[in-house]
């Protein structure tokens, strides 16, 4: 069955409402780390990417909890691996493409303008914590005592890790956020657009901002399921890359709004730090509630993340910048992986 037009506005309708809710969100967010007196690394690696993390990290914990006959702890695993995934590959990817079209269009640089120091904790951070998952997959997966022994002490190791590095980033001092546009909600009274907004009417325009945001991507998901029903779309490619597309949507959109406003710090702290967040958090869930028993395409998701991301600390180390053009190969796992899950979908093996 061919995709008609009515399907086609019911896909963009939930993109328009996520669009909006990122454009308030990234005002808010800019505000709130102001008012909190904190620094950009510390409100595009926490405040940014935990707020936009959050929808797609309550996936597998309901997962777990409500589905039955064992389907919960593979859409659990799944949903686990795939966001990390798709923010190493696919959302660098969309941030190198917005930064090619901008400095093309003389309105930013070609390079990044990102505080190393920070980098480099979201790197090793990042690395560090995913490849004890790696090895948690490859030792410890399974019912056995010793395998449920071995994931928790790294559940736990990866949540100590966390605190360490949000301890680090909320003590950061170096680079305090600059003072952004009018807030949102005052904007249509003309008599207080100039005035600083309180704490209170900051938080109320991020709520709204995540509000939106969590119930466009809800109806994008649902959309996205109605059409590759349709269409006879593989289970597997609706799984593990049409859905965590969607719900890594805000993190993409965010990113896009900063780049494209040269505020690189607050746009790659987004995608970096919500990657640490949920190679922690999410992880530490799917160890202790799950046997983590990943399939090889999994685990190839999992290698492909982190040698994308290994490229970008190199770069940094020895060029000492990010440009697009390692973004924009980041992007090449993830076309590299819809091959091979095409590939797995059609009847081959890994």
């Amino acid at each position: 069955m061919a995709i008609q037009l009515i399907d086609v506005i019911f896909i963009l309708i939930p993109l328009i409402i996520i669009f909006l809710g990122c454009e308030l969100f990234t005002n808010g967010i800019e505000w709130l780390g102001v008012k909190l007196g904190l620094a950009e690394s510390c409100v595009g690696s926490i405040l940014a990417a935990i707020g936009t993390a959050l929808p797609e990290t309550m996936v597998p914990i309901v997962a777990i909890i409500f589905a039955t006959n064992g389907a919960g702890h593979e859409i659990a695993e799944g949903a686990i691996i795939g966001a990390p995934f798709m923010l190493a590959t696919l959302a660098m990817f969309v941030g190198g493409l917005t930064i090619f079209v901008a400095s093309r269009r003389k309105l930013r640089a070609p390079s990044l303008s990102i505080s190393p120091d920070h980098f480099r904790a979201d790197m090793v951070n990042f690395v560090l914590v995913y490849s004890l998952a790696v090895v948690a997959a490859l030792i410890f997966s399974g019912s056995g005592d010793l395998e449920r022994g071995g994931r928790f002490a790294i559940a736990i190791a990866l949540v100590f890790f966390y605190a360490l590095y949000l301890k680090k980033m909320l003590s950061d001092k170096s680079s305090k956020c600059e003072i952004p546009e009018t807030l949102y909600l005052l904007r249509p009274l003309k008599s207080r657009s100039k005035t600083p907004p309180s704490l209170p009417i900051v938080l109320v325009q991020v709520a709204a901002a995540l509000t939106l945001i969590i119930g466009g991507a809800r109806l994008f998901v649902s959309d996205i399921e109605h059409i590759a029903s349709q269409l006879n779309v593989s289970e597997i490619i609706l799984a593990f890359l049409i859905a965590p597309v969607a719900t890594e949507l805000p993190e993409k959109f965010n990113s896009v709004l900063w780049y494209w406003r040269g505020k690189d710090t607050l746009a790659l702290g987004n995608i970096t730090g919500a990657m640490v967040f949920q190679a922690s958090f999410p992880v530490s869930i799917g160890l202790i509630f799950t046997e983590w028993t990943l399939d090889t395409i999994h685990i190839a998701s999992m290698v492909f993340a982190l040698i994308a991301m290994s490229l970008l600390a190199l770069e940094m180390k020895y060029v000492k910048n990010i440009t697009y053009k390692t973004l924009l190969i980041s992007g090449i796992f993830y076309f590299v992986y819809i091959v091979l899950i095409i590939y797995e979908s059609s009847g081959g093996s890994l």
